[in-house]
């Protein structure tokens, strides 16, 4: 029974370990129960994750609702991008927020409940905007880590595995950024879009959850 349950990818670290590879190990040698995994149901039995992912994707949130496109780390790359721009877009510079910093922090106005672990890519010390990779609660033990509290959800940026419809450049469409911890579906203004070897490099604006 043990060997047909799948945990979702999104590497939380809720349980206690790093990725839900690392717990799916234990939870097979008979050290842990599956039952631990924070989304496990009887009906995730059918999720599938790691390496099958992009051939078998969700359609559809756990709300029941289906979105157009999921978004996928760009290559080399652990999340989404995603970018931000705190309350107090002076700390940028107060704090001296470099790349490889680790921030704290909850979405807020978008409709996330979640606190969110974040490692900086860049941040601009004149607009305050800061680039990140959701990395998990997991990969901030032992380090210095900086809270934002609150901040405005900016934008992500990835590759996109398309669901239902194609990113349009302009239109507004419902996503799903891959190892969404809440497995929720976001909406937001696509306003960039790069086609590439790896497939379409896609921004999206004005991020809400509806």
């Amino acid at each position: 029974m043990e060997e047909n349950w799948t945990p979702p990818g999104r590497n939380c670290g809720a349980c206690g370990y790093g990725t839900c590879k690392e717990f799916l190990s234990v939870v097979w040698n008979g050290s842990r129960k599956k039952e631990e995994c924070p989304f496990y149901t009887e009906s995730s039995k059918k999720t599938t994750c790691f390496s099958d992912e992009k051939d078998n994707p969700e359609t559809e949130d756990i709300l029941g609702l289906p979105f157009d496109f999921i978004l996928h780390p760009l290559p080399g790359e652990c999340s989404a991008r995603k970018i931000l721009l705190p309350f107090r877009p002076d700390l940028v510079e107060r704090w001296n927020i470099c790349p490889g910093d680790i921030l704290t922090g909850r979405p807020m106005g978008a409709g996330c409940p979640v606190q969110h672990v974040l490692r900086v890519l860049s941040a601009s010390r004149i607009s305050g905007v800061i680039t990140t990779h959701v990395v998990g609660p997991l990969f901030s033990r032992g380090k210095e880590v900086k809270d934002l509290e609150a901040y405005h959800i900016i934008g992500f940026e990835g590759l996109t595995q398309t669901v239902r419809d194609e990113p349009v450049f302009g239109k507004r469409m419902r996503f799903l950024p891959a190892y969404c911890m809440m497995n929720l579906g976001h909406t937001g203004v696509v306003n960039q879009i790069f086609k590439r070897k790896e497939g379409l490099q896609v921004r999206v604006e004005d991020i809400r959850i509806l």
